[in-house]
């Protein structure tokens, strides 16, 4: 601690003494409803179960076990922003169940499209795997997707909207759901 001329106390820091950036915890139920995104830091704010749906609580991977990352801790920044829970694990990109259950949804919901052939029906589910990640295919996948679900009628794209727009990506959101 240094004393400064006018009495001041402070602690003089360089950039490498202070803690690292890193990502608190983040508590979530399997079916995707956020619980507690400082789940590390404020554990007094954990549940066991969600109350919004009763589902159980988790806040690692299942696939791999690494903690699921909430809000980023950086020294000396009070984050107050809004958080976005994951669709996939960032250590083992595995999606997470509630990505697994939503794109298994989706797929049972695009065999249910009465105006659609099979073949079509088969073509959509086949587009789902592409649009819940961000890759070269995303783009082709959401061309077809929107074709498809078009044709299905506005019930299909309202349908498809809240079944997926929790676990695709803002850009891929705009170019389905404009």
């Amino acid at each position: 601690m240094t004393v400064n001329s006018t009495g001041l106390r402070y602690i003089q820091m360089s950039y490498y003494d202070e803690e690292p950036t890193r990502h608190d915890t983040a508590q979530i139920c399997v079916n995707g409803h956020e619980i507690n995104s400082w789940a590390g830091t404020q554990a007094e704010f954990n549940a066991a179960f969600c109350k919004q749906c009763g589902a159980k609580t988790i806040s690692a991977c299942p696939g791999c076990g690494g903690a699921i990352q909430g809000h980023a801790l950086i020294p000396g920044v009070v984050s107050l922003g809004p958080y976005d829970v994951p669709a996939h694990c960032h250590a083992c990109g595995k999606p997470y169940p509630w990505t697994e259950a939503r794109i298994q949804v989706a797929r049972e919901a695009a065999g249910e499209l009465e105006n659609l052939t099979r073949e079509e029906q088969e073509q959509l589910k086949g587009t789902i795997d592409d649009i819940v990640v961000d890759t070269p295919r995303t783009t082709l996948a959401a061309m077809r997707f929107n074709k498809l679900v078009g044709k299905a009628g506005k019930g299909a794209v309202r349908s498809f909207e809240n079944i997926l727009e929790s676990v695709v990506s803002e850009a891929t959101r705009k170019m389905i759901f404009p």
